[in-house]
């Protein structure tokens, strides 16, 4: 399989190791700078770029019928247009805040418990994230991802907020430590006990090969996926 690598960084140089390793030739290394290449050389397109770029980067794909899938996070105030522009264009498109396999049953977890807690008022719900001190966005899609589902999963909670949090808000601290990979932190505190969950990254080669396996689960398709469909999960 003929990959593009939107984004050459720490993440796309991790995802251009695994993918040889898996038998696939790199054919682009896209950089934010790059603007003369020919994206149709590509059987499929991984973007982990920059939030400022993402979605010209999925615009080109789509408009070029060349299926992609997006890590970036930060740019989804644009979401539903690359949604739209895949639906008309006829082509495929994966956005994931976290391809890593563990993170994504993870994401599952997180929505059982809050459907288990929901009743259980006594409960106050926080989220922590840490990440690399290069890290551009805060808090984390991850988190976010993770907030959202809890928001859709429990009577309480509405919405989440940076830092402070209430009755209806989560809070979520962002913290940046050097070469810290990823990690989230779900905490249900009572009075009498605290629930934790937590995903820790060791390194970056668990996003950078489900990154791989959706590429090479998309390649073929048509439509708008998750990672809940590579995984057949949830």
């Amino acid at each position: 399989m003929n990959i593009a690598l939107l984004g050459y960084g720490r993440m796309g140089q991790t995802i251009e190791q695994i993918a040889i390793k898996r038998g696939h030739k790199i054919v682009l290394k896209v950089d934010k700078d790059d603007t003369h290449y020919d994206i149709t050389k590509a059987d499929v397109a991984i973007d982990f770029s920059i939030p400022d770029v993402a979605f010209n980067n999925i615009s080109m794909c789509l408009n070029n019928r060349v299926p992609v899938i997006s890590g970036t996070t930060g740019w989804l105030e644009n979401y539903e247009k690359a949604v739209a522009l895949c639906k008309e264009k006829k082509g495929a498109f994966i956005y994931a805040s976290n391809y890593s396999l563990g993170v994504n049953i993870f994401f599952e977890l997180n929505k059982v418990l809050a459907k288990m807690m929901s009743n259980l008022n006594q409960y106050h719900i926080s989220l922590e994230e840490i990440h690399h001190t290069k890290k551009l966005d805060a808090p984390s899609g991850t988190a976010i991802s993770l907030a959202n589902d809890i928001i859709s999963n429990h009577h309480a909670y509405k919405n989440w907020a940076l830092d402070s949090g209430n009755e209806t808000i989560i809070p979520i601290k962002a913290k940046r430590i050097e070469d810290v990979p990823g990690t989230h932190t779900i905490t249900y505190k009572s009075d009498v006990d605290t629930i934790t969950m937590e995903h820790i990254a060791h390194n970056r080669d668990g996003f950078a090969l489900g990154a791989v396996i959706a590429a090479e689960w998309i390649v073929g398709k048509t439509g708008i996926f998750t990672m809940s469909d590579v995984l057949n999960i949830g």
